[in-house]
């Protein structure tokens, strides 16, 4: 089981519940040691006195706040004497309409459950509230030293912890940015054509079928290197669509959008995704991680029948075009993959 991050007490008016904070989402990014070029010695960062060139032991270091003509030093159990309800209450201000919180808001996101089994009555009688309302509880509390907002939301049976960011932390664009279109004029053509493109071009949102393609490069390129082979480069970025051709390229992706995918398996493999679209994103997660932990899983597992191409999800699809190799899989959408496929089916059963 995962440690807590954190714990205290949520309230909301007279109600209290000691809970347990955890991390909801993990970082799968490749890390790399720094290296001297030319050796194999580490190059590491070092606490070290400016003034001395002598490093300095962790417990001798105190936060420092400079106040111009000196330094005002902070102790660390200063800053929790400080924090509202000695950095373990999480207070719930009031509740609000889940849609009156813009995305923008929204920064990292924590599970939230029961601190003991005799706290699960009221986990559950505040979780089973929020879902009928379809509201979040918005809070404030410390972790590490710094004051968080938040929002508490329930999904799929369980309290889940949004923090978001201040109001005066969110950019005006318009301050950001020189050059938003504003009132530019568009033609009732060109924006109908660009409107046809957005509707073919609809999916159901499946999160199954993203995954970091990139770090997939990452760790291709390092296992090529380490055999000495070539590195397969990407493919380059697309040019820019100049205003004199906007029509042209807005009909040409309408027609290539238009072509049907062979043997109707986007229809079949829709269908599916569909029944997972129900379920929120946690239950999506822990069921995308039992599968993974079976073989081929599921009702295919149970039918002991090979999935024909036309029935796996682009996820599925590019996994199959990894394991056969197939070069320039990673730009490639559903139908290109699933066109690759076959003809590398078609290679190996002609060989």
């Amino acid at each position: 089981m995962a440690r807590p991050v954190w714990s205290g007490t949520l309230t909301f008016g007279l109600v209290s519940l000691p809970v347990q904070m955890f991390t909801a989402t993990d970082s799968h990014t490749v890390r790399f040691h720094q290296l001297q070029r030319g050796t194999s010695d580490r190059v590491r960062n070092r606490r070290v006195n400016e003034r001395t060139g002598e490093e300095v032991p962790l417990d001798e270091i105190v936060k420092a706040f400079d106040a111009g003509d000196e330094y005002v030093l902070i102790e660390p159990d200063e800053l929790d004497d400080i924090a509202p309800g000695r950095s373990k209450a999480l207070e719930i201000t009031g509740f609000v309409d889940l849609e009156e919180i813009e995305p923008i808001f929204f920064d990292k996101t924590y599970y939230l459950g029961p601190k003991g089994k005799e706290y699960t009555k009221v986990y559950a009688l505040l979780e089973k509230a929020l879902a009928e309302a379809d509201r979040a509880g918005i809070a404030t509390f410390v972790m590490r030293n710094h004051q968080y907002l938040v929002a508490l939301k329930a999904e799929a049976g369980l309290l889940t912890l949004h923090t978001l960011h201040w109001a005066d932390e969110i950019r005006d664009p318009h301050e950001e940015i020189d050059n938003l279109p504003g009132k530019t004029k568009l033609t009732d053509r060109e924006l109908k054509m660009a409107r046809q493109l957005v509707d073919t071009l609809r999916i159901d949102w499946n999160p199954d079928d993203f995954h970091d393609t990139y770090q997939e490069q990452v760790a291709a390129l390092i296992e090529a290197k380490r055999k000495g082979e070539a590195v397969e480069k990407a493919e380059p970025p697309a040019e820019s669509t100049n205003v004199i051709d906007l029509m042209d390229a807005l009909k040409a992706s309408v027609d290539r959008a238009k072509k049907p995918a062979g043997g109707g398996g986007k229809k079949r493999a829709d269908k599916a995704d569909n029944a997972d679209k129900k379920a929120s994103a946690p239950s999506r997660i822990r069921d995308a991680a039992a599968k993974r932990r079976t073989s081929g899983g599921g009702k295919r597992k149970a039918s002991h029948k090979p999935a024909s191409l036309d029935e796996l999800t682009k996820a599925e699809l590019y996994q199959r075009a990894a394991d056969a190799s197939v070069q320039g899989r990673s730009s490639m959408n559903r139908e290109e993959l699933l066109e690759s496929l076959r003809g590398t089916r078609q290679h190996k059963a002609t060989s």
